[in-house]
């Protein structure tokens, strides 16, 4: 039976009030959006048209990863596996020789993961408190690295990600854990074996619950408040690198765990400031360690270019002196000695040096020298 004229009237208002509450929903979060560009005015951030124009599309990726991660992702009750980074969408010095893949969990559920092994050198997932949005912060809440899993005879494996313990393999969560972060770490992605993985809730329902504009709503606010909090948590540590240029930042590692960082992982941040002409060189003799790289990243703490330009070098890759030590130049031109790393246009940046289960932490020296 059809309704009246009034009842199709009415809906028609309720309709349109609605939908001008949501046009004001997304106004506001275009607003609040924008307010993330107060990031390429800093005092500190860097004036030059490259450096600009590189916050400007960091700005742009930053809003694609939150909306990939906030809004298409965000169903905890049917959870994805998304790439937070790839060749173009870069994060916090994103490693060169990583698959980074994230989930959208919440902690007081259980997951199963599964897939094969594959032959990656190093595969870990940590289950993180995702606070970017709030204070900068991502607590580990659990750690699992595949050393300790067990596999079946063809590379199989099953965790299960809870709060409680659970036969077999296991990955701690807690109750403020939102996201689970795995990491691939490749000597050669051209001929090593990335994992496979696969990822449901355990128990949850059969459907997804349809959408509401409170829930889009939230999404979308969110998402903005992610990429401000992302762009301004490391344009600080870029400032903070930047107090003692062409050196290693010596600064407390348990800084970078709260971010995110890889508790298996030591982290030497780096920021170099080069006149035309001169060329950064760092030393190093590697201790045993399960892997090492180093990279150059932007002031943005994007990596620079790693498919056209040699701006990294990994243990496997590297070139080692007589007696052991490896030498990095970073410079515009090869200048024929060393491990050249291309400054790709940059003159200033960020840059990061990364022992992975190593005996010792040992700090890179580092020199200014005129080619």
């Amino acid at each position: 039976m059809r309704g009246t004229l009034e009842d199709e009237t009415m809906a028609g208002a309720v309709a349109s009030g609605e939908g001008q509450r949501l046009a004001h929903v997304w106004r506001d979060f275009c607003g609040r959006l924008a307010e993330a560009g107060e990031v390429l005015l800093r005092p500190d951030a860097p004036a030059t048209p490259l450096d600009q124009a590189e916050g400007l599309r960091y700005l742009s990726r930053l809003t694609r990863t939150a909306l990939n991660m906030l809004v298409d992702s965000s169903d905890a009750d049917f959870p994805r596996i998304f790439l937070l980074t790839d060749d173009k969408i870069k994060i916090g010095a994103d490693n060169p020789d990583n698959l980074y893949q994230q989930i959208v969990v919440k902690g007081d559920r259980d997951y199963r993961i599964w897939g094969k092994r594959g032959t990656v050198p190093y595969l870990s997932i940590g289950s993180k408190a995702n606070r970017y949005a709030i204070d900068g912060t991502m607590a580990s809440t659990g750690e699992i690295e595949f050393a300790d899993v067990a596999l079946g005879p063809d590379g199989s494996f099953e965790i299960v990600a809870s709060r409680e313990p659970k036969p077999g393999n296991w990955l701690p969560m807690a109750d403020d854990t939102t996201l689970l972060i795995i990491r691939q770490t490749f000597n050669d992605k051209a001929t090593e074996t990335a994992a496979e993985m696969h990822v449901e809730r355990v128990g949850g329902p059969a459907t997804p619950a349809l959408l509401t504009p409170e829930a889009i709503e939230t999404q979308l606010l969110g998402s903005a408040a992610w990429v401000r909090g992302t762009a301004n948590t490391f344009a600080d540590w870029s400032e903070w690198f930047k107090a003692q240029p062409n050196r290693f930042y010596e600064g407390d590692q348990q800084v970078f765990y709260r971010a995110g960082g890889d508790p298996k992982i030591w982290y030497g941040h780096a920021f170099y400031d080069l006149a035309p002409g001169e060329a950064w060189v760092i030393e190093a003799t590697p201790p045993p360690c399960r892997f090492w790289n180093f990279q150059l990243d932007n002031w943005w703490m994007e990596s620079l270019d790693h498919v056209h330009q040699k701006i990294w070098v990994n243990g496997s890759q590297a070139t080692y002196e007589p007696d052991g030590r490896v030498i990095i130049v970073c410079a515009d031109r090869d200048p024929g000695f060393g491990n050249w790393i291309d400054l790709a246009g940059h003159r200033s940046g960020t840059a990061l040096w990364r022992w992975i289960e190593a005996d010792d932490h040992p700090v890179p020296n580092c020199r200014v020298v005129a080619l």
